[in-house]
This record gives structure tokens, C-alpha cells and sequence, in this order.
């Protein structure tokens, strides 16, 4: 059998992050350990996407003395991964003591560090940290706006989402796709403007595709929208007819106005669609610990 390198060992753990098994990428990272091979900043990048995804800060944080070990010996993209895994883990603040190390920030750092404060509830914060960009001469990209406009749904700051939406084309070229129309509806709709989000969709010059219209739905059945939430709806599953999400909203909203014919109408739909709702999951530690989790250890 040939001897697999440290390169064959990286190459199956991204993979296996890539196609959604995050745990089956740190089992592998930790038997390339137990076979002596050492990691490079490939596989600290790979573990810490599975960290990340996994959102296991404590995974995490062994990753990040690895990397500090490797010091200099490192680029660009190994810190951006541990901004992303400390932002999902909810840990803003460590995010930050490795944004001010780091020498470079590309506009992927700015960008996850936006991201970061966008989904910890630090909105105004994700805007003071894209106008400090610009300050500095580094232009926004699609996935910037995407996390910006993102931020100002989450923080409920309208004027400052419709400013930046046109701002996209007529400072930077870059024309709103389905995922900045996604941002705009969620904006609206959390603020109960429902009747203005679904004319936005109306307007969009691409075809609305599932995720706008899904946003649309979830706003819907915050404040009660039947007739919006109903049109909504229909667009998704038009869409997309196994979709069990859609059906599962629109009968909590027809639960939710007590229309129980029409709570018995979506079940019986989703029977003869042979449509199933799969149970949730989710990943847990105790004590630090989790059983799902292989240990990575200490490679050097």
C-alpha cells in the first residue's frame, strides 16, 4: 500500500467537510496524527471549515494552537477559516484579537468579520466595520453585500439597507442577484412590510427563485399575512414540490389563525405528494466534550 502524505490526508478531510461531513473530517485529521504525519496550513484550514460547521469552539481552539505554533510558516486563508470558526462558535471577541494580528486582511477578512457581527447581534457594529473597509481603499465583492445587507435585517435598519442596495450598482458594478433581493425581503419583512417586500420581489429582473420567496413565507408567518403568505407559498412549491419546509410554515400560519381546514388540507397534500418532514438534530457538548467529535490532539 502506498504511504499517503500529508497532501492525500488534507485532500479527504476538505472533501469530506465539502459534502457535509464535518466529523469525518476531524476522525481523519486525527488519524493522519496517530500516523505521524504532521499537518500543514491546508489541514489547519481543513479542521478548522469542520470546526466551523460543527460550530465545536473547543475543536477550535486546539486548531488555533496548531496554527500558532506554525507561526509565520502560514497565509492569508488559514486566518480567515478561524475568524469563520470563532464567529460561528459565537466567540466575536476572539475573532477580533485574530483580525488585529493578522499582518494582510484581504476582503475576505473584512468580510467574515462583518459576517461575525451580523449573526452575534452586533449589527451596528458589521456596518462601522464596512465603512471602515472602504476607508481603507478595499472595495466590496458580491458576498460582502450579501453579509452587510444581512446585518441590516438583523439590526432593523432600513434606510441604511436600501443605500447600500443601490449603492452595489451605481458605486461598485455589481448588480443584486437572488441572494441581495433574500436580504431586502428579510429586511422588510421583519419590520412588517410585507405588502412592500413582495412588490420588490415583483420587480426583480431575474426570476424569483425559491429562497426569496421562502423569505417572503417566513415573514408571513411572523405577522399573520395569510392572503401574501398563501401567494408565497405557491410560488415555492411551483418551484419545488417536496420542499417539507414550505408546507410546514404555511400550516403553523394556517395553525396560527386558527384555520385548522387548511392545516388538514396541507397534510393531506403532503401525503399525496408523499412529502415527509425528516426530525430535527443537533450537535452538543457536555463538559467541553463531545462523543460525536474525535479528539485532534496535539500534532506537534
Amino acid at each position: 500500500m502506498a504511504v499517503r502524505d500529508v497532501c492525500s490526508w488534507t485532500q479527504m478531510a476538505a472533501g469530506c467537510v465539502q459534502y457535509g461531513e464535518p466529523s469525518k473530517a476531524l476522525e481523519l485529521i486525527a488519524e493522519m496524527k496517530k500516523m505521524g504525519v504532521k499537518p500543514n496550513k491546508l489541514t489547519l484550514a481543513a479542521a478548522l471549515n469542520a470546526c466551523a460547521n460543527l460550530a465545536s469552539l473547543e475543536e477550535g481552539k486546539k486548531v488555533h494552537v496548531l496554527r500558532i505554533k506554525l507561526g509565520n510558516d502560514i497565509d492569508v486563508c488559514v486566518d480567515n477559516a478561524l475568524l469563520d470558526m470563532y464567529a460561528k462558535c459565537g466567540c466575536v471577541d476572539s475573532a477580533w484579537v485574530v483580525f488585529r494580528s493578522m499582518n494582510d486582511h484581504s476582503i475576505v477578512s473584512w468580510t467574515t468579520m462583518i459576517m461575525a457581527c451580523a449573526i452575534n447581534s452586533q449589527a451596528r457594529k458589521a456596518l462601522k466595520i464596512y465603512d471602515e473597509m472602504r476607508l481603507k481603499g478595499i472595495q466590496p465583492n458580491y458576498i460582502t453585500f450579501i453579509c452587510v445587507l444581512y446585518a441590516c435585517g438583523q439590526g432593523g435598519f432600513i434606510d441604511e439597507g436600501w443605500e447600500l442596495f443601490f449603492s452595489m450598482t451605481r458605486d461598485y458594478g455589481i448588480f443584486p442577484q437572488e441572494d441581495h433581493y433574500a436580504c431586502m425581503v428579510n429586511l422588510l419583512g421583519r419590520a412588517g412590510r410585507i405588502e412592500e417586500a413582495e412588490e420588490l420581489i415583483l420587480r426583480m429582473p431575474v426570476q424569483p427563485g425559491v429562497l426569496v420567496w421562502k423569505t417572503l413565507l417566513g415573514a408571513c408567518h411572523v405577522f399573520g399575512n395569510m392572503e401574501i403568505g398563501k401567494r408565497a407559498a405557491e410560488q415555492v412549491l411551483h418551484l419545488d414540490k417536496k420542499d417539507p419546509s414550505t408546507y410546514v410554515v404555511l400550516s403553523n400560519l394556517f395553525a396560527g389563525l386558527s384555520d385548522w381546514d387548511g392545516v388538514g388540507m396541507l397534510r393531506e397534500l403532503m401525503e399525496t405528494r408523499d412529502v415527509k418532514k425528516m426530525p430535527g438534530s443537533s450537535w452538543i457538548e457536555i463538559e467541553k466534550n463531545c462523543s460525536l467529535l474525535p479528539t485532534i490532539g496535539e500534532f506537534m
